[in-house]
Formats: structure tokens, sequence, C-alpha cells
């Protein structure tokens, strides 16, 4: 099994998308105590983070960023879930239903992933990691704890 330095350790992962991802980071970490593990900027803007409190970790992402932007109405997240032979698990998906939004893919930060909705409308990605990759190397940066 690949550990990816770049991808958080919990098996499910929600990823809540924000308008202002350096001010939610700030926010989160003083009003929830959670520690920020990784941020990363495009243009000088913040557009991902990882952050994490004991077992748990929390990813989110900047509306219209590498994060599908939500329709009106819709809630502003999505889960992240970890698991083994994510191309099975699409194929899987797709014969039970599920509409794809993205297809399986290889990311630049060592993931291979796909992001689908269930009937109500709740987006799922699911994840495999498939190489370490230094966050440096795709525009991520460790946080010093």
């Amino acid at each position: 099994m690949i550990v990816n330095q770049s991808a958080p350790r919990a098996k499910i992962v929600p990823i809540l998308i924000y308008a202002d991802v350096a001010r939610a980071i700030d926010w989160l970490r003083d009003a929830f105590g959670f520690a920020e593990r990784l941020r990363a900027a495009r243009g000088g803007v913040v557009s991902h983070a990882q952050l994490v409190v004991g077992d748990g970790a929390l990813m989110l992402g900047r509306q219209g960023a590498e994060y599908h932007a939500p329709r009106p109405g819709e809630v502003q997240q999505y889960v992240l879930v970890a698991v083994d032979g994510v191309d099975a698990h699409f194929e899987r998906a797709k014969k039970a239903g599920a509409r794809i939004v993205e297809v399986v893919h290889d990311t630049p930060f060592g993931e291979r992933q796909y992001t689908a909705e269930d009937p109500e409308g709740h987006r799922w990605t699911f994840s495999e990691s498939v190489a370490d990759v230094a966050p440096e190397k795709w525009g991520g940066a460790l946080a010093v704890r």
C-alpha cells in the first residue's frame, strides 16, 4: 500500500467549499481547534487546504477552483473516501447508476480518483493513493506544527 504525503490519512474526508479558504482556515483553527496540515495557493490565493483533528481530516476548497462550483441550492460540501482499487470501484458505481461528475483520472498530487453523485445529489469522490508525491511538487506545502 502506498502512503502519499500529499493525502490525508483519514479514510473518509469531508470537503467543504469556501469563497475564502485562507480565512476559513484561520476561523476553523481558532473556533474549533483544527490544525492546519497542508495548504496550496494558485496565483497567490489559497485554493486548497487540509486540516486535522485527532484521527480525522477535513479538506477545504475554493469555490470555482479545483472544486466543482455548487449549483444554486446545493450543499457546499462532498465526501472524499479512500478506497483500494478505484477503477473497479468506478465501474461498480457506474453500473449502479451513479451520475459520474468526473471520470477516473490521475492527479498531480499522487491520487487516482473520480467523483460521482448519488440519487439525492450528494457528491462523493473516491480516491486511491498511487504515488507518494511531495506537496511542493504540485503547489502545496506541509504546515509546520
